[in-house]
Protein backbone atom coordinates (compact mmCIF):
# COMPACT_ATOMS: atom_id res chain seq x y z
CA UNK A 1 0.00 0.00 0.00
CA UNK A 2 1.60 3.23 -0.94
CA UNK A 3 1.67 6.46 1.02
CA UNK A 4 -1.17 8.32 -0.81
CA UNK A 5 -3.42 5.45 -0.74
CA UNK A 6 -2.72 4.97 3.01
CA UNK A 7 -3.25 8.58 3.33
CA UNK A 8 -6.56 8.98 2.24
CA UNK A 9 -8.13 5.96 3.93
CA UNK A 10 -7.19 7.29 7.70
CA UNK A 11 -8.56 10.51 6.57
CA UNK A 12 -11.93 8.75 5.77
CA UNK A 13 -12.47 6.98 8.90
CA UNK A 14 -14.07 9.05 10.44
CA UNK A 15 -16.44 9.86 7.96
CA UNK A 16 -17.13 6.35 7.94
CA UNK A 17 -17.62 5.74 11.43
CA UNK A 18 -20.06 8.61 11.84
CA UNK A 19 -21.75 7.57 8.62
CA UNK A 20 -22.13 3.92 10.47
CA UNK A 21 -23.85 5.69 13.59
CA UNK A 22 -25.70 8.33 11.56
CA UNK A 23 -27.81 4.88 10.34
CA UNK A 24 -28.85 4.61 14.26
CA UNK A 25 -30.72 8.28 13.93
CA UNK A 26 -32.47 6.66 10.53
CA UNK A 27 -33.94 3.78 12.40
CA UNK A 28 -35.09 6.59 15.33
CA UNK A 29 -36.67 7.97 12.87
CA UNK A 30 -38.08 5.10 11.19
CA UNK A 31 -39.44 3.40 14.21
CA UNK A 32 -40.82 6.63 16.01
CA UNK A 33 -44.48 7.31 16.37
CA UNK A 34 -46.50 9.06 14.22
CA UNK A 35 -48.11 10.00 10.55
CA UNK A 36 -46.42 13.49 10.28
CA UNK A 37 -43.30 15.33 10.70
CA UNK A 38 -44.98 16.62 13.96
CA UNK A 39 -45.68 13.40 15.57
CA UNK A 40 -42.52 11.65 14.73
CA UNK A 41 -40.49 14.80 16.51
CA UNK A 42 -42.48 14.33 19.46
CA UNK A 43 -42.23 10.55 19.63
CA UNK A 44 -37.97 10.99 18.93
CA UNK A 45 -37.77 14.14 21.69
CA UNK A 46 -40.46 13.01 24.21
CA UNK A 47 -41.30 9.51 23.68
CA UNK A 48 -37.85 8.57 24.18
CA UNK A 49 -37.40 7.72 20.68
CA UNK A 50 -33.39 7.98 20.07
CA UNK A 51 -33.14 6.06 23.68
CA UNK A 52 -34.49 2.85 21.40
CA UNK A 53 -32.82 3.29 18.64
CA UNK A 54 -29.21 3.75 20.11
CA UNK A 55 -29.94 0.26 22.34
CA UNK A 56 -28.29 -1.02 20.13
CA UNK A 57 -24.82 0.07 19.18
CA UNK A 58 -24.99 -1.49 15.77
CA UNK A 59 -25.26 0.71 12.76
CA UNK A 60 -29.04 -0.30 10.90
CA UNK A 61 -28.59 -2.06 7.70
CA UNK A 62 -32.07 -1.07 6.69
CA UNK A 63 -31.72 0.97 3.24
CA UNK A 64 -33.64 4.11 4.49
CA UNK A 65 -31.38 3.78 7.56
CA UNK A 66 -27.94 3.56 5.32
CA UNK A 67 -29.20 6.68 3.12
CA UNK A 68 -29.68 8.46 6.34
CA UNK A 69 -26.05 7.83 7.15
CA UNK A 70 -24.52 8.49 3.48
CA UNK A 71 -26.69 11.94 3.57
CA UNK A 72 -24.86 12.75 7.15
CA UNK A 73 -21.31 11.98 5.42
CA UNK A 74 -22.32 14.17 2.36
CA UNK A 75 -23.44 17.20 4.73
CA UNK A 76 -20.75 16.74 7.21
CA UNK A 77 -17.60 16.49 3.91
CA UNK A 78 -19.48 19.91 2.24
CA UNK A 79 -18.81 21.33 5.33
CA UNK A 80 -15.37 20.52 6.24
CA UNK A 81 -14.84 21.61 2.33
CA UNK A 82 -16.13 24.99 2.69
CA UNK A 83 -14.55 25.59 5.72
CA UNK A 84 -10.86 24.71 4.79
CA UNK A 85 -11.74 26.28 1.46
CA UNK A 86 -12.47 29.89 2.93
CA UNK A 87 -9.66 29.70 5.70
CA UNK A 88 -6.82 31.75 6.22
CA UNK A 89 -3.63 30.18 5.80
CA UNK A 90 -1.60 30.84 8.15
CA UNK A 91 2.26 30.29 8.25
CA UNK A 92 3.01 29.68 11.73
CA UNK A 93 6.70 29.96 12.81
CA UNK A 94 6.80 32.56 9.33
CA UNK A 95 5.72 35.38 10.71
CA UNK A 96 8.90 37.71 10.14
CA UNK A 97 10.01 35.51 7.28
CA UNK A 98 10.90 32.52 5.76
CA UNK A 99 14.20 33.77 4.15
CA UNK A 100 16.87 31.67 5.42
CA UNK A 101 20.63 30.90 4.26
CA UNK A 102 20.84 27.83 1.70
CA UNK A 103 22.84 24.52 2.63
CA UNK A 104 24.78 22.21 0.27
CA UNK A 105 21.59 20.30 -0.33
CA UNK A 106 19.45 23.45 -1.95
CA UNK A 107 22.02 23.21 -5.00
CA UNK A 108 22.95 19.75 -4.98
CA UNK A 109 20.44 19.13 -7.70
CA UNK A 110 22.17 22.29 -9.92
CA UNK A 111 25.27 20.32 -10.08
CA UNK A 112 26.89 18.36 -12.54
CA UNK A 113 28.30 14.89 -11.07
CA UNK A 114 31.49 15.94 -13.08
CA UNK A 115 33.42 19.00 -11.54
CA UNK A 116 34.65 19.84 -14.77
CA UNK A 117 31.66 20.44 -15.87
CA UNK A 118 30.18 23.13 -13.78
CA UNK A 119 30.88 26.94 -12.95
CA UNK A 120 32.20 27.71 -10.11
CA UNK A 121 30.67 29.71 -7.76
CA UNK A 122 32.27 29.54 -4.56
CA UNK A 123 34.21 26.66 -2.91
CA UNK A 124 30.74 24.21 -2.09
CA UNK A 125 28.47 25.71 -4.76
CA UNK A 126 28.39 25.39 -8.79
CA UNK A 127 26.36 24.95 -11.60
CA UNK A 128 26.39 23.23 -14.89
CA UNK A 129 27.25 24.25 -17.59
CA UNK A 130 24.55 22.83 -19.55
CA UNK A 131 21.55 24.15 -20.69
CA UNK A 132 19.36 20.49 -20.81
CA UNK A 133 19.81 19.00 -17.55
CA UNK A 134 18.31 15.58 -16.75
CA UNK A 135 15.42 17.90 -15.05
CA UNK A 136 14.60 20.72 -17.15
CA UNK A 137 12.81 22.36 -13.83
CA UNK A 138 16.88 22.95 -12.79
CA UNK A 139 17.80 24.47 -16.16
CA UNK A 140 19.11 28.31 -15.14
CA UNK A 141 20.72 30.87 -17.29
CA UNK A 142 24.26 31.05 -16.76
CA UNK A 143 24.80 34.43 -16.61
CA UNK A 144 26.82 35.75 -13.05
CA UNK A 145 26.93 39.22 -11.54
CA UNK A 146 29.73 39.34 -9.21
CA UNK A 147 29.76 42.47 -7.17
CA UNK A 148 32.52 43.55 -4.70
CA UNK A 149 34.99 46.17 -4.01
CA UNK A 150 38.21 46.83 -5.15
CA UNK A 151 40.77 43.94 -3.53
CA UNK A 152 37.92 42.14 -2.50
CA UNK A 153 38.84 38.99 -5.07
CA UNK A 154 36.23 38.96 -7.75
CA UNK A 155 39.55 37.93 -10.14
CA UNK A 156 41.14 35.86 -7.49
CA UNK A 157 38.03 33.89 -6.51
CA UNK A 158 36.03 33.78 -9.52
CA UNK A 159 37.98 34.62 -12.66
CA UNK A 160 40.78 32.46 -12.13
CA UNK A 161 39.39 29.68 -10.60
CA UNK A 162 36.77 29.19 -13.65
CA UNK A 163 39.95 29.97 -16.32
CA UNK A 164 41.72 27.22 -14.87
CA UNK A 165 39.18 24.60 -14.90
CA UNK A 166 38.96 24.98 -18.56
CA UNK A 167 39.30 21.52 -19.57
CA UNK A 168 35.73 20.05 -19.72
CA UNK A 169 35.09 17.69 -22.89
CA UNK A 170 30.90 17.68 -22.56
CA UNK A 171 30.91 21.45 -22.20
CA UNK A 172 34.21 23.13 -24.45
CA UNK A 173 34.04 26.58 -24.23
CA UNK A 174 36.21 30.02 -25.03
CA UNK A 175 36.84 32.82 -22.99
CA UNK A 176 36.68 36.88 -23.56
CA UNK A 177 38.39 37.91 -20.77
CA UNK A 178 38.93 41.98 -19.90
CA UNK A 179 42.38 41.90 -18.14
CA UNK A 180 42.77 45.80 -16.99
CA UNK A 181 45.70 44.94 -14.92
CA UNK A 182 47.64 42.86 -17.46
CA UNK A 183 48.08 40.35 -14.77
CA UNK A 184 45.28 37.64 -16.03
CA UNK A 185 46.83 36.45 -19.16
CA UNK A 186 50.19 36.22 -17.08
CA UNK A 187 48.82 34.09 -14.38
CA UNK A 188 46.42 31.43 -16.30
CA UNK A 189 47.59 32.17 -19.70
CA UNK A 190 50.47 29.54 -19.71
CA UNK A 191 47.34 26.61 -18.09
CA UNK A 192 45.01 27.50 -20.71
CA UNK A 193 47.99 26.95 -23.69
CA UNK A 194 49.01 23.39 -22.03
CA UNK A 195 45.11 22.56 -22.72
CA UNK A 196 45.27 23.31 -26.62
CA UNK A 197 43.82 27.12 -26.06
CA UNK A 198 44.85 30.01 -28.30
CA UNK A 199 45.59 33.49 -26.90
CA UNK A 200 45.07 36.64 -28.55
CA UNK A 201 45.56 39.88 -27.01
CA UNK A 202 43.97 43.42 -28.02
CA UNK A 203 45.74 45.58 -25.83
CA UNK A 204 44.94 49.03 -26.26
CA UNK A 205 47.23 51.16 -24.22
CA UNK A 206 50.44 49.55 -25.39
CA UNK A 207 49.86 48.60 -29.23
CA UNK A 208 53.43 47.21 -29.12
CA UNK A 209 51.83 44.05 -26.78
CA UNK A 210 48.67 44.06 -28.52
CA UNK A 211 48.04 41.80 -31.51
CA UNK A 212 46.80 43.68 -34.75
CA UNK A 213 44.25 42.72 -37.71
CA UNK A 214 45.35 44.89 -40.87
CA UNK A 215 42.83 44.39 -44.05
CA UNK A 216 45.15 45.81 -46.10
CA UNK A 217 47.33 42.22 -45.96
CA UNK A 218 44.67 40.59 -47.52
CA UNK A 219 45.14 42.98 -51.10
CA UNK A 220 47.36 41.94 -53.35
CA UNK A 221 45.81 43.17 -56.39
CA UNK A 222 43.28 45.66 -57.78
CA UNK A 223 40.43 42.62 -58.57
CA UNK A 224 40.77 42.06 -55.01
CA UNK A 225 39.46 45.17 -54.13
CA UNK A 226 37.03 44.65 -56.03
CA UNK A 227 35.91 41.60 -54.82
CA UNK A 228 35.96 43.14 -51.20
CA UNK A 229 33.90 45.64 -52.57
CA UNK A 230 31.08 43.26 -54.46
CA UNK A 231 31.20 40.95 -51.29
CA UNK A 232 30.37 44.34 -48.92
CA UNK A 233 27.75 45.04 -51.35
CA UNK A 234 26.33 41.63 -51.65
CA UNK A 235 25.95 41.28 -47.44
CA UNK A 236 24.94 44.73 -47.32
Amino acid sequence: MNRKLKKKIILNIPYVVIGLLATNLGEAWRISEGINVSEKLQSLIIGGGFENAFINPLPSIHPFDLLIGLACVAALRLAVYLKGKNAKKFRHGSEYGSARWGKPSDIEPFKDPNPKNNVILSQTEQITLSFRPAQPKYARNKNVLVVGGSGSGKTRFFIKPNLLQCDSKDYPCSFVVTDPKGSVVLECGNALLKKGYRIKIFNTINFNKSMHYNPFAYINSEKDIFCNHSHCQHKG
